[in-house]
């Protein structure tokens, strides 16, 4: 089952949804002609279905393997990796300054969907080296941006970032990893970090760690982190590689997916490390790691629900089980294929309308990401209130639905599925992940509710809400795509009153708004799928009238007409239960459960 990438439907999305050529004159240090961009998806496309698909499956089965400190990847994976490497794709969306190409994000998330799709664990290599490059280009000084910079984004060297010790997780106060100020300036790091992603592998010749610690004698908790650069081998003046510094692999996890990726203890002693801007300000420098890597795992879910979707879809038509309830669709063979039974049409479509409204979401948050650039002030600043609010939705929102999209595959696939002669089971064990890591899914309900809601007195969702509005009384009398409309219309309705429902009660009861966050999340996420159906909806429609006849564009309106009517409607239920309030969930005494 071979993976193949959307090429084709994200054109329409840059194209004829979001028109991104528009843009060039708000982002005119962006190149947002059609052809090359049209070039950059369909060559990213092709480097995806071709080099790095062909590996996923046998990479999981070996999995990562250690001896001593030095850990070794999955046959094939190494060489896949420097071919990426020559071809140029790491650079593709890192600024020019530090040789990128400088790409927009726009563009550089399409291309990331394919990588991502066709492997989840070798994606995660190149995704947390940008993580890590743009923590370092946001706040580090010149002399450590000229010395780690133009190598990562070459990709010759990659990147990291370590948050989580063995006693914090989500409560990175807890951080016990000691920071010592020697007297050149640089930093003795000591201290334990576990789950770190391609902390330790064979792809580059130095991997540059950011590293989040305690300097000595700082103040508890939060405020008193900094963030460090710490390379495995030091660097030596003229760019060349030095000694290995004080950090190595102590253990690989073993874990339930994502195999191919090693997934690391790392074990710094007295390793040499510099700091990224000021002591105490290590949070703050580190949410633009953790910021970008939220939005990388939101595409990850999405592109592991994708690439499950795919592999239903081929299943379903050469499955034989059964008759058609309407008489045989293949009378000349012992069965028909499982794809004329309504319920696997159910779980299809319903895949295929996460899947390409996903793909939308992903790809319009990109575009507030490049517009945060904006030569336009008022432009910039809406766009970057939009990405604080919808990075947790995003996060939680598109990992909780491509599991979901994994597990409807395996359900098509039955019993097949179930077991490894399939790619399903693979997918759902990849996909759970995402649901973890990079804050729990619970955490990023959390976060919308108690943080990036209230912000600057709830301006950017209120933003939100009169762009709606906009779009609803622009199209509100177009027969066409009236039901797309009306949803929309009742879904912001129902988001609304859920706002203020939270307004209300929440701070009285702060148990009230935690109980509601995540029922208010996928509200909030129905909302934002809403309003891109009705965008896809609106340009496939003027496709149809202007007479074109690609079935493309019909096949496009009944998925979306799907999620109208068939998923759109749980946004009720979820406002329902919001609305109960904590009360049901705290009352029970802890000995009772």
């Amino acid at each position: 089952m071979a993976y193949k990438a959307p090429v084709r439907d994200l054109s329409f999305i840059l194209h004829d949804v979001l028109q991104v050529e528009s843009y060039g004159n708000q982002l005119p240090e962006a190149d947002l002609s059609r052809d090359l961009i049209d070039q950059i998806v369909e060559e990213g496309g092709k480097f995806a279905e071709e080099v790095i698909a062909p590996i996923n499956r046998p990479g999981d089965l070996e999995g990562c393997r250690i001896d001593g400190d030095v850990v070794t990847t999955p046959k094939g994976w190494k060489e896949a990796y420097h071919q990426m490497v020559e071809a140029g794709w790491p650079s593709l969306g890192f600024s020019t300054e530090f040789g990128g190409q400088g790409m927009p994000s726009v563009v550089s998330s399409a291309v990331g969907q394919f990588t991502a799709a066709a492997s989840a664990a070798f994606s995660m290599y190149p995704g947390l080296t940008s993580g890590a490059f743009h923590g370092i280009e946001a706040s580090a000084s010149d002399e450590i941006k000229q010395k780690y910079l133009p190598k990562m984004a070459s990709g010759e060297w990659t990147g990291t970032m370590n948050l989580t010790e063995p006693q914090c997780g989500t409560d990175l106060g807890m951080v016990r990893t000691k920071a010592v100020k020697n007297d050149d300036g640089s930093y003795s790091i000591t201290g334990q970090k576990i789950w770190i992603s391609a902390g330790e592998h064979d792809f580059a010749d130095n991997i540059i760690h950011t590293v989040l610690a305690r300097v000595e004698g700082a103040v508890p908790g939060i405020k008193g982190l900094s963030l460090f650069v710490v390379p495995k081998f030091l660097v030596n003046e003229d760019g060349s590689l030095g000694e290995r510094n004080g950090v190595s692999c102590a253990g690989l996890e073993h874990k339930m997916g994502i195999h191919g990726n090693a997934t690391c203890v790392m074990a710094y002693e007295n390793a040499k490390g510099w700091l990224i801007g000021e002591e105490g300000r290590g949070m703050n420098n580190m949410f633009v790691v953790m910021n970008e890597a939220r939005l990388g795992t939101g595409l990850q879910g999405l592109a592991i629900g994708d690439a499950a979707y795919q592999a239903a879809v081929e299943f379903a038509n050469d499955r034989l089980q059964g008759r058609s309830l309407t008489g045989p669709k293949n009378p000349d063979g012992p069965a028909d294929p499982i794809m004329v039974h309504p319920d696997v049409r159910r779980m299809l479509l319903e895949a295929k309308a996460f899947v390409e409204g996903g793909r939308a979401f992903i790809l319009w948050t990109a575009l507030q990401a490049d517009l945060q650039k904006a030569a336009d002030e008022a432009v910039a600043a809406k766009a970057k209130d939009y990405m604080g609010l919808i990075t947790p939705v995003l996060k939680a929102y598109l990992t909780d639905k491509g599991f979901h999209v994994a597990s409807l595959a395996m359900q098509v696939h039955g019993g097949s599925g179930y077991t490894e002669h399939f790619p399903a089971s693979q997918y759902l064990r990849d996909a759970r992940i995402t649901m973890i890591y990079e804050g729990t899914n619970g955490i990023q309900a959390l976060d919308l509710v108690g943080r990036k809601l209230p912000a600057n007195g709830g301006r950017a969702i209120m933003s939100w809400f009169s762009d709606i509005d906009a779009f609803v009384g622009e199209n509100g009398d177009d027969e066409a795509i009236k039901p797309f409309v009306e949803g929309l219309a009742d879904a912001k309705k129902k988001l609304q009153e859920a706002t203020m429902w939270l307004m209300q009660n929440g701070m009285a009861n702060p148990d009230n708004a935690a109980a509601a966050s995540t029922d208010y999340l996928h509200i909030f996420g129905l909302t934002a799928y809403a309003f891109l159906w009705a965008q896809m909806a609106k340009a496939a429609q003027a496709k149809i009238a202007a007479g074109d006849a690609d079935p493309y564009y019909a096949n496009k309106l009944m998925t979306g007409r799907y999620f109208v009517e068939r998923i759109l409607p749980d946004a009720g239920a979820h406002l329902k239960k919001l609305k109960s309030g904590a009360e049901v969930l705290m009352q029970m005494p802890a000995e009772a459960f």
